[in-house]
């Protein structure tokens, strides 16, 4: 249900549940939580890359075990399938790319948001499928989206359900980039690849400072920055890259 893939740098989990469109059930969100886990603690990996396998990026929950008499509750699902993983991709201190390869609809969709970078192929839809059932929007959904494209569009799109293009999620600012079907897989890799090769803990320290801005004020915000820079400041990659600056070439970061 979850595959896991180590490439180089990157640790790449695919969503592995195609001919249910790689709709969660119990099993495959305890065990994606476990995959971000290890990711987290291996220091080999330096970049996280979560794709789908066959047509659809994640379909959301799977229905059937959510309405099953003796499979666990709405509010089960939520707590413990649902918010460890949104948790665990924003608290991670590398970058989590969502390559959203095919349909992504519910919490599939808000699980995309939640990365630090989305990119999708340009066949790919968008959906908050909830309202379609008499539900909210979970999964940090109705935190992620107003700050990515402005709450009276996000209230639209929540409210009516109505799918959104890859070409307009990528307008309104919801995701970073729109590669063709053909060179989808190729360049999301590529992607991976360039943040793999980046100084990995600088990056980490930006997600933090990015994490504390949505609820910061100024004055704090400019007051963690300074703590950051100088943590930065002390890591081999910021010495390799003055030095390599200095020297005239390109650095060659470690991750540490």
């Amino acid at each position: 249900m979850i595959q896991f893939q180590k490439i180089d740098s990157i640790g790449k989990i695919t969503l592995n549940r195609p001919e249910k469109f790689n709709s969660f059930v119990r099993e495959m969100a305890l065990t994606m939580q476990d995959t971000l886990k290890e990711c987290a603690a291996d220091d080999s990996i330096r970049c996280i890359l979560i794709t789908g396998a066959g047509k659809a990026f994640c379909a959301g929950q799977d229905l059937k075990e959510a309405t099953d008499p003796d499979g666990p509750a709405i509010e089960k699902i939520v707590n413990e399938h649902y918010n460890p993983i949104i948790r665990k991709i924003r608290n991670i201190e590398k970058p989590v790319i969502a390559a959203v390869n095919g349909v992504a609809a519910g919490a599939g969709a808000n699980l995309a948001l939640a990365c630090d970078i989305v990119v999708a192929s340009k066949s790919v839809k968008f959906i908050q499928a909830f309202s379609k059932i008499g539900l909210v929007p979970d999964s940090g959904g109705t935190y992620f989206l107003p700050r990515l494209i402005g709450l009276p569009r996000a209230t639209a799109i929540m409210m009516t359900g109505e799918s959104v293009d890859a070409e307009k999620a990528e307008k309104f600012g919801m995701i970073y980039a729109v590669y063709s079907d053909e060179d989808f897989e190729n360049k999301s890799l590529e992607l991976a690849c360039s943040l793999a090769a980046m100084p990995t803990k600088g990056l980490g320290y930006t997600k933090q400072l990015l994490n504390q801005s949505l609820s910061n004020s100024l004055e704090n915000q400019l007051n963690v920055e300074a703590e950051f820079q100088a943590r930065s400041a002390e890591t081999v990659d910021h010495k390799e890259g003055v030095q390599a600056f200095l020297e005239k070439r390109k650095p060659g970061f470690t991750g540490k």
